[in-house]
């Protein structure tokens, strides 16, 4: 399988040749056969997950008062950037409480050079905790299925601030849609190294067809439901 552990273990490294990463899927149907794919199940989950989906951004508002969706700029296929959409699981003075970290805490400013994320994230409300560990603040990434800005399978969605951790690898992550999902979220998520993670986004825009699309949603199924390396 392409997707098995021994798989990502070998291949997941940058490829040697700077033409071999930048090669997008080939197969010009099978590209349209994904995209038919994210519309159709974008549409039926957003019918389907509306309650839900209400129910847990008034939770968010109760809190604060504040709005409930967080709207991030990403980088997307073909180097465009969009707002990439989540619920919003961080307090509403996020920014303030990580510059008093990052001045005060050494060990913090080390964690967040290397990948761009905590572990102990002093931002992150309770509840938004239990929407992380659960990944219930994607759910409104659909929008941006149905948008065409991202797909349900691909690399993981960047900021401008990790482009140039991407390097030449950049062009190869820009011939894809990012996904909600993808290989990195199926192999251990926050608990895997961020040169793993390119390395990762590289592997499966080259790769993707219908058959892994289908294995990485299954797989993150399973993910979700264990919370493997989520926080």
């Amino acid at each position: 399988m392409l997707l098995s552990p021994g798989f990502i273990r070998d291949r997941a490294k940058p490829p040697a040749s700077r033409e071999q990463s930048l090669l997008p899927p080939s197969d010009v149907a099978n590209a349209a056969l994904l995209r038919m794919l994210d519309v159709m199940l974008a549409a039926m989950l957003l019918v389907l997950l509306s309650p839900v989906l209400a129910l847990l951004m008034g939770a968010v508002m109760a809190q604060d008062g504040a709005s409930p969706l967080f709207a991030h700029r990403r980088y997307g296929r073909g180097g465009r950037t969009f707002l990439c959409y989540k619920i919003r699981s961080m307090a509403a003075d996020a920014d303030a409480r990580l510059a008093r970290l990052l001045r005060s805490n050494p060990a913090a400013q080390a964690e967040w050079a290397r990948d761009h994320k905590l572990r102990d994230d002093p931002r992150v409300t309770r509840l938004g905790n239990f929407l992380r560990r659960a990944s219930l603040d994607e759910l409104p990434q659909l929008i941006n299925v149905l948008r065409g800005e991202m797909s349900f399978v691909g690399p993981r969605p960047i900021v401008a601030a990790e482009v140039r951790r991407y390097g030449r690898y950049f062009r190869g992550y820009c011939s894809v849609r990012p996904g909600i999902t993808g290989i990195w979220q199926i192999s251990g998520r926050n608990d895997i190294g961020y040169r793993r993670r390119v390395a990762m986004d590289c592997l499966l825009a080259r790769r993707l067809t219908l058959r892994i699309y289908a294995e990485v949603l299954v797989r993150t199924a399973l993910s979700v439901a264990t919370r493997r390396g989520a926080y």
